[in-house]
């Protein structure tokens, strides 16, 4: 639950009012009103100016920074299986799930081919 007085992140712009995406704010009142589409009148610093906000349309700078660094680890361990050939470890991150018959085995598999079998698969 957002609080006032705290620093937040504008996400979405779902009314169309030319938020400024990206830009941080802070809470600075909630709209009571059952009849009101918007929850939330914030603060932009570097716009001088306060808006009408749903909650759908800001985020707590915690919850992004966290989610950020969640992404930038997973990215990073990508990376490390690939570069050691750990197809366990990337079927993992990845989310590739053996079948049914299937056990989990440790099988070996020359880095070529296991390299091969991820270029095959990848998209960009």
């Amino acid at each position: 639950m957002l609080q006032l007085g705290q620093k937040i992140i504008i996400v979405k712009d779902s009314f169309e009012q030319n938020l400024p995406i990206g830009e941080y704010g802070y809470i600075i009142g909630r709209e009571r009103s059952s009849d009101s589409a918007f929850d939330f009148i914030i603060r932009v610093p570097s716009k001088d100016r306060h808006y009408y906000v749903p909650a759908a349309d800001i985020e707590a700078e915690e919850v992004l920074i966290k989610r950020q660094a969640e992404e930038i680890e997973r990215q990073a361990l990508i990376d490390y299986a690939l570069a050691t050939g750990n197809k366990q470890l990337f079927e993992q991150l990845v989310g590739k799930k053996p079948a049914d018959g299937e056990t989990a085995k440790i099988d070996y598999v020359k880095p070529e081919e296991f390299i091969r079998k991820v270029n095959v698969n990848a998209w960009i």
